[in-house]
């Protein structure tokens, strides 16, 4: 049984990840998590064991390295406009955290670490679509951050051994995702609330929307696999905001009251990714259809509202 730890695996794709690693009984799964954003009681705590700690403490990460076959490292400050109002706990978070992780793996001799990137964010506003050979230019502290994450796994590998992916996610969404601040999740919570939506720019803006669902078992078969360097995780297509948009009037059966404000400093206007690499180095294929994810999130999005919205 391969043993696999999950840093932020309290989290919206590291619940997703825990299910689907204790699934078959393959994978004895350990996840690390400080909850600032997870929720350990959103974990089957009968097959995964859980170790509270931040990343940041390295004491914490050692003890949740030891005996790990390989690592997941999802846990990160991912908000782009956060990033620019507190570059500096960004930078805490992601790259002291990263290295954190990193030095426990030299230390404990972990083989395997398949981190979570970002692509639009670290090649900046091209022309798209985004693959792994464009030139880095990130556009905000965030995409610095994971630029430089993938520096350090790159020199680790390099210079001790340790066997590391970088896997560069598209726009994630799912079920589970109501404490995200992806767009997908955003728009829902403003519908579930009766609140007007409000659209920075004029909603021509373009992502690449992958279902948790595709994503999780992207991460399965990257931990498995012997692939190495770094991966455009997506579903390939662009998607603009206004078919989005489109997309939750049919599923939700309403009519949206939507405002479109001036586009934020530090955003990238126009993203989706080529996946070939992933598709031909490791098996990626994500399967579900656009309309299909959105109408499951939407589903339970409303089937959970009420023990969301009591929170304080």
């Amino acid at each position: 049984m391969k043993r696999v730890l999950i840093t932020g695996g309290a989290g919206f794709i590291g619940v997703h990840l825990a299910d689907r690693l204790t699934r078959d009984g393959v994978y004895d799964v350990t996840v690390l998590d400080n909850e600032s954003l997870g929720d350990r009681s959103h974990l089957d705590l009968d097959r995964v064991r859980f170790v509270e700690g931040d990343l940041r403490d390295r004491d914490a990460v050692r003890r949740a390295l030891e005996g790990q076959d390989a690592v997941v490292h999802l846990a990160a400050h991912t908000r782009v406009i956060d990033s620019i109002v507190n570059p500096a706990h960004n930078f805490d978070n992601n790259v002291i955290g990263t290295f954190n992780v990193l030095e426990g793996c030299r230390e404990l001799g972990v083989g395997r670490v398949v981190a979570a990137s970002t692509g639009g964010a670290i090649v900046g506003d091209v022309p798209p679509p985004v693959h792994e050979r464009m030139a880095a230019q990130p556009t905000s502290p965030y995409g610095a951050s994971k630029l430089m994450m993938e520096g350090y796994l790159s020199a680790y590998a390099g210079a001790y051994g340790i066997s590391t992916c970088s896997l560069r996610f598209s726009n994630v969404y799912g079920p589970r995702s109501y404490h995200k601040g992806s767009v997908v999740a955003h728009f829902f919570k403003q519908i579930i609330a009766g609140e007007e939506l409000v659209v920075y720019g004029d909603g021509s803006q373009a992502r690449d929307f992958l279902y948790v669902g595709d994503l999780v078992e992207g991460i399965r078969v990257a931990v498995d696999s012997d692939a190495v360097g770094a991966f455009q995780l997506g579903s390939g297509k662009p998607t603009t905001v206004n078919e989005l948009l489109e997309l939750m009037r049919d599923a939700t059966g309403l009519d949206l009251d939507v405002r479109y404000e001036d586009f934020r400093t530090g955003e990238v206007r126009y993203t989706w990714c080529d996946i070939d690499k992933a598709r031909e180095g490791m098996g990626f294929d994500p399967v579900t259809p656009l309309d299909v994810g959105i109408r499951q999130t939407w589903e339970w999005f409303v089937n959970h509202r009420a023990q969301h919205t009591a929170r304080p």
